[in-house]
């Protein structure tokens, strides 16, 4: 049902599976719903009872009458895209949001709803087209690569200060013996990617989204779902990128970087052009680059993408 519908990779089994068994932030009940037709699946959803609901501080300053009580979500905070995952397409809208509400009820949860929805998504329209206003968190940022052959061709398509910022960048990166490599997650450094990615986190108040432990189980049980890019210098890992590929969108999922480092370079500069490269090597037409870092990707060829909530009382 989600390759079928197209649906990002938070919607692909592996990754329900290994959120399931290594969660990353605290869910108190998983549920699935299948909307069907006769015999037929035509549709399906995740929900997640999370009584910890707001991890990224986002869904409390829009919904503060929400503030402190358990919420049925149609995903988790580490998902930017949400979906319901259909055949016959968002018509099925109204039958998911009234089968969310009597799960909450279920769980007795005081709210449930949809967070990370794409303004002018489909399923953005149609929640608007049943009278749910929606309420802006935050924008996620991706890039369309329709028709780029490769890494020059990109940089081609920026403007003279990014393009240049890039290429010296990589140059005084070189210099200073950086390396990069792109790894299956069997062979990443996981005990070191894990720590780094936290203290990341940590720096734009995000403590705790990936827990030491259960982030390297989560990571490993992805699979080929997911490439590691590990940027190292002269042995030490100062850049990481745990990166997700579905049929058409490459994700950076998540990184960490380490800004201590000699020499007059950028590792997280170094880390974005190589997942570009990487990208356009495995042929995905869209770059999807996440959250926050707004400078950065707005200067560097990433377009924003407004992510709202709409959340109703159960």
């Amino acid at each position: 049902m989600v390759h079928a519908a197209g649906a990002p990779v938070f919607y692909d089994h592996a990754y329900l599976d290994a959120y399931e068994q290594s969660p990353l932030t605290e869910i108190d009940a998983f549920a699935y719903l299948a909307v069907k037709r006769g015999e037929q699946t035509v549709a399906v959803a995740p929900v997640y009872l999370q009584t910890a609901a707001d991890p990224l501080g986002l869904l409390y300053k829009a919904y503060p009458e929400a503030s402190g009580q358990p919420a049925l979500l149609s995903h988790t905070w580490h998902c930017y895209d949400a979906h319901v995952p259909s055949t016959i397409g968002v018509d099925v809208v109204p039958t998911v949001i009234n089968a969310m509400l009597r799960t909450a009820t279920l769980f007795r949860a005081q709210w449930c709803g949809f967070v990370n929805v794409r303004r002018g998504s489909e399923l953005g329209q149609e929640l608007r087209a049943n009278g749910l206003p929606a309420r802006h968190l935050i924008d996620r940022w991706a890039a369309d690569l329709t028709g780029v052959t490769d890494y020059d061709h990109y940089l081609a398509r920026l403007g003279e200060r990014a393009r240049a910022n890039l290429r010296r960048n990589e140059r005084r990166s070189g210099e200073a013996g950086v390396t990069t490599e792109v790894l299956p997650v069997s062979a990443a450094a996981l005990d070191e990617i894990t720590p780094l990615c936290d203290r990341t986190a940590i720096r734009f108040d995000n403590g705790g989204f990936y827990p030491e432990g259960t982030f390297a189980k989560f990571v490993a049980a992805l699979g080929d779902r997911a490439h590691v890019i590990e940027v190292r210098q002269r042995g030490r890992l100062v850049a990481v990128g745990v990166c997700l590929t579905d049929a058409t969108r490459f994700h950076t999922w998540t990184c960490g970087v380490d800004y201590a480092v000699e020499g007059n370079y950028s590792p997280y500069g170094v880390l974005f052009a190589e997942s570009v490269r990487l990208a356009i090597k495995l042929g995905k037409p869209v770059l999807e680059g996440g959250r926050s870092n707004t400078v950065f990707k707005q200067r560097h060829g990433l377009s924003p993408h407004h992510l709202d909530a709409v959340l109703l009382r159960a």
